[in-house]
């Protein structure tokens, strides 16, 4: 039986591959920047940060555990937006609210005003990082989204490996404060008018039931079967705080093994090359599996790779291999392990 006419309209409508290669590649040269300039800063502009102002390294550091917690906070008011709007207009917000708590964090004369920069980059970080764009994705192209979500880490998946070495040429050359400036700027030239530009506007959501592959189905303001979801939120929660933890001390790890920053940040970026070797396997072989082998997957990877640091030199550069190819297949579950166990029609709720 045909679906009703208004339902195949309130459908993401079919796009040509070359619009859409298009769209996950500028998509993802924002997100190299993106995780650059938030969730990878402080691996590099920690250290600098506490000598140049005297606050404790454990307060510069916390300064992203705030915008983590606020992120997590303002994330299902994103999520929710995107799901009514598509993530257009949430994603050139976030290119602007990245380029504010850059700017704040350059100016932060004391503590208290640097803790409120990164409670506004937590808001830039819940409405420009994976997840928004993921849920735009998901918003965009319904449950053949799985695809253009791994592509998209593929590209985006060379952060650290471009921004911590140009972190560490920017503060040589500048000092941290103008590296956040140079960093906000990038936003505000590249990010915001890309998003403008280039990024499709989703279709409208109707009243009526969304069809995905043949099927009607409620559109969800939650997940349906809520157990399971607590189950892969606590998952998710326990990985995340592990590779935050890991986004910032890796190169003090390293240098604690004798290395300079320079070659810390050398060897840290291998790092990026393995989530993307990760991400091809992903590409060829891991798409023909559930989602949760990517996960489980994931999660023995970077568990032997963290469990590798403390030995000795090939050791440690063994273990960077293992932990940055799962974190780039953990990044791959992150996107679509929800999308496999709950429906397109609430994805990015």
């Amino acid at each position: 039986m045909n679906p009703p006419r208004e339902i195949v309209r309130s459908l993401p409508q079919p796009v040509c591959a070359l619009e859409r290669h298009g769209v996950v590649s500028i998509m993802g040269v924002i997100q190299i920047f993106a995780w650059g300039s938030s969730y990878y800063l402080l691996a590099v502009l920690a250290k600098p940060i506490a000598v140049d102002t005297g606050w404790p390294l454990t307060s510069v550091i916390g300064g992203l555990s705030l915008g983590l917690l606020v992120a997590g906070f303002v994330s299902p008011t994103v999520g929710r937006a995107i799901q009514k709007r598509g993530g257009q207009a949430i994603l050139v917000g976030g290119a602007v609210v990245f380029a504010l708590g850059l700017v704040g964090l350059a100016i932060a004369p004391n503590l208290s005003s640097y803790f409120a920069a990164w409670a506004v980059l937590g808001i830039g970080m819940a409405s420009g990082l994976y997840d928004a764009a993921f849920a735009t994705l998901g918003r965009l192209y319904g449950a053949a989204a799985r695809g253009t979500i791994t592509a998209l880490t593929l590209i985006a998946g060379f952060s650290s490996t471009i921004c911590w070495p140009l972190s560490a040429v920017l503060i040589e050359g500048l000092g941290w404060r103008k590296t956040c400036l140079a960093y906000a700027g990038l936003h505000l030239v590249i990010a915001l008018p890309a998003y403008l530009l280039f990024l499709p506007q989703s279709p409208a959501v109707t009243d009526e039931p969304q069809l995905y592959e043949g099927i009607v189905a409620e559109e969800t303001r939650a997940p349906q079967r809520p157990g399971l979801f607590v189950i892969v939120a606590c998952s998710f929660m326990i990985g995340a705080a592990i590779r935050s933890v890991m986004s910032v001390h890796l190169l003090s790890i390293l240098q604690a093994h004798g290395l300079s920053l320079s070659a810390a940040v050398s060897l840290g970026t291998l790092v990026g090359p393995s989530q993307i070797a990760a991400r091809l396997y992903e590409v060829a072989i891991g798409h023909r599996f559930h989602p949760m082998w990517t996960f489980l997957t994931a999660g023995c990877l970077i568990t032997v790779g963290i469990a590798l640091l403390p030995l000795a030199r090939p050791a440690v550069v063994f273990g960077i291999i293992l932990y940055g190819g799962g974190v780039g297949m953990m990044t791959i579950a992150r996107g679509t392990v929800p999308l496999a166990l709950f429906h397109p029609s609430g994805y990015a709720t």
